[in-house]
């Protein structure tokens, strides 16, 4: 399906653009990549952009070997669009700096998604909101947790609105990056091989392991990662009345992230009829056999840009309410083909 989408794109985008990819030698840089090649991004010419310890390598880009270069205020002179996947420090260093030289930042970093000025857009759901890229150049993209639920729940907000959302997470170590995945890796190998096990990345030992803990506590008790949930899906889906309240756990899986989701809706809804709306969704795959033990999978979503649902059913504890299980590949769609998405709207209605 992707394919098809990314050629049909590809077809409608006869203008090319130049594009930097800012932060291309980390895990989601590097997915980040490989989705422009995936999807057919018309580019021009590619820039690839890191730290100043990174600058040197040579990755791989429709066959041929770019060299990496040192990320600079000067990096953007002649850039059209430049995706960014360098943390929120450097977004914020380096952003306006990018925008200033004509050049439009898709940034995956939370340095941007709750300024007033600056659209947080997931493509399915909000594409209109692109359009104001215009005020500071810059659009930001989502957290990985708050695209997959917002897709699944955006077709049942709009059909029958939404009134509450109470969410809890299992998230894959891919999220903090490649020394959370080699430290659970590591620590799996001590724990089989009798051995102690050494965490430096996370404050416990994840290997067989759960951490309701994901970024730092705030005074209320919630975690960051939990307010971002509740910040950015009001935004996206433009409605600051809808009561969210998220759980965010760290698991001990390597990719892909899922989610125990329990909507109340202002209009009933039956489960059947939900199942029907997601059906039709793009980038959706309902998932939900129960008869035959069929239910979304992290292993199942780990590599493909679908978000499955399934377990969908009606909360028998309240009036309209709705229960789901939503999994989704936290680096693909949950960052590098979102950020892919967003500056394929761009190009194809904007540049």
């Amino acid at each position: 399906m992707q394919s098809h989408e990314a050629k049909e794109k590809g077809e409608k985008m006869s203008k090319k653009f130049n594009v930097a990819v800012a932060g291309a030698t980390g895990a989601v840089g590097n997915r980040m990549l490989a989705c422009l090649e995936e999807r057919d991004f018309p580019v021009d010419n590619i820039k690839l952009l890191a730290t100043a310890k990174s600058a040197g390598r040579k990755l791989s880009f429709k066959g041929q070997e770019i060299t990496v270069e040192e990320l600079t205020e000067s990096s953007f002179d002649w850039v059209d669009i430049g995706i960014f996947s360098a943390g929120g420090a450097t977004s914020e260093k380096f952003a306006p700096a990018a925008a200033s030289a004509g050049c439009v930042v898709v940034d995956n970093s939370a340095a941007w998604r709750m300024d007033p000025d600056v659209p947080l857009v997931v493509p399915e759901v909000n594409p209109h909101a692109v359009a104001g890229y215009t005020k500071k150049g810059i659009i930001a993209n989502p957290n990985c947790s708050t695209i997959q639920m917002i897709v699944a729940l955006a077709p049942i907000h709009q059909k029958v609105g939404i009134k509450r959302i109470v969410v809890s997470t299992y998230q894959a170590v891919s999220g903090t990056g490649k020394k959370a995945i080699d430290e659970l890796e590591n620590q799996i190998k001590a724990i089989v091989n009798n051995e102690a096990p050494q965490n430096t990345v996370y404050p416990y030992r994840i290997a067989f392991n759960c951490l309701p803990h994901i970024d730092v506590f705030l005074d209320n008790g919630y975690s960051k990662e939990e307010v971002k949930m509740v910040n950015e899906t009001r935004k996206i889906l433009e409605d600051d009345s809808i009561g969210i309240t998220a759980t965010t756990v760290r698991v001990p899986v390597f990719y892909s992230h899922s989610e125990s989701v329990n909507i109340e809706t202002k209009q009933p809804i039956s489960a059947e009829a939900a199942r029907a709306l997601l059906e039709k969704e793009p980038g959706v795959e309902v998932v939900d056999d129960l008869e035959n033990n069929i239910y979304p999978l992290a292993i199942d979503a780990a590599g493909i840009d679908e978000i499955l649902v399934g377990r969908i059913r009606e909360d028998e504890s309240v009036p309209n309410g709705i229960n789901m299980w939503v999994v989704a590949d936290n680096i693909r769609k949950g960052a590098a083909t979102n950020a892919t998405q967003i500056a394929e709207v761009l190009a194809k209605e904007y540049l």
